[in-house]
């Protein structure tokens, strides 16, 4: 964590920055837009995700999402479902998440935000995984089917841990909606690109870049655009409006297909390589 001072109205405060917000910062300096890896943990096994998130580093991603594995994934493509069924037949529970977390900050600092849907983070309470995720060395979490309308306990709790609350908009999200959930987002704001579910798709959806518009409108946050993005050409459609692109079945679809490989670190890192070669912002 660092410090900036900011000024608000005649007040100076201080704000605490994560490992987030810095990544944002940087890619700022150096005219970029950022890549944002998801894997589900624990797919192929628990013992294998840290060097698999060091590979996606390696290959030029900026910020991890770092999947919860859920017995009923329902945002979730065929993909990510599979590769959930697999991490929870190998053991992996969300305490062992918060193992690779830790072993993960051993050898890196790469942001990573937890993704979870609700129901695991529920059972285990708001301030244990405030307290814990915060302690192993996470950055923010995304809880794909928590309606911010119900999120002030959970909001209250990651505010006093310093983590970044992110939260996913649609092209469906009202104006009024929008900005609710921006004032309540926190790191970036997650834009669903499509309507549906997760997975690899061949263009970019008709109203992923309005929906960058009507949100750049309702908050100074990063925009990362999700939901379908996996070729360099996607990147480089998006690279003149988002502020990042999230990318996930794409790189779950090599764990799945070479899970058994001694080089599936490095053809994640030469995927993300590619990816992120499109990600260059045009002035």
């Amino acid at each position: 964590m660092s410090e900036t001072v900011i000024l608000v109205g005649s007040t100076v405060r201080t704000k605490s920055m994560n490992r987030i917000d810095l990544a944002f910062e940087r890619l700022r300096r150096e005219n970029m837009r950022g890549l944002i890896a998801y894997l589900t943990a624990g797919d192929p096994s628990p013992d294998r995700t840290v060097e698999l998130v060091l590979a996606l580093e390696r290959g030029g991603a900026d910020i991890i999402e770092l999947g919860v594995p859920f017995s009923d994934p329902t945002a979730d493509g065929p993909v990510i479902q599979r590769a959930s069924d697999r991490a929870l037949k190998a053991g992996t529970t969300f305490v062992k998440v918060l193992d690779m977390i830790r072993e993960l900050r051993k050898r890196s600092q790469i942001p990573i935000v937890v993704f979870s849907y609700l129901n695991p983070i529920l059972r285990y309470g708001f301030e244990r995984f405030a307290t814990d995720a915060a302690a192993a060395g996470a950055d923010g979490a995304l809880l794909t089917d928590l309606n911010v309308e119900a999120a002030e306990p959970y909001l209250s709790e990651m505010q006093s841990h310093d983590l970044m609350p992110v939260f996913l908009v649609s092209q469906t999200t009202s104006p009024d909606r929008l900005q609710q959930v921006a004032k309540a987002s926190g790191g970036f704001l997650y834009l669903v690109s499509t309507a549906g579910v997760t997975g690899v798709r061949d263009t970019i959806a008709s109203g992923a870049l309005p929906l960058v518009e009507r949100a750049r409108a309702a908050t100074d946050l990063p925009l990362a655009l999700g939901f379908g993005l996996s070729k360099k050409e996607h990147m480089q459609a998006i690279a003149p409006y988002a502020d990042a692109a999230i990318v996930g079945s794409a790189f779950m679809r090599v764990v799945e297909e070479t899970q058994g490989a001694l080089d599936l670190p490095q053809r994640l890192e030469s995927l993300a390589a590619e990816l992120k070669s499109g990600l260059a912002a045009q002035s």
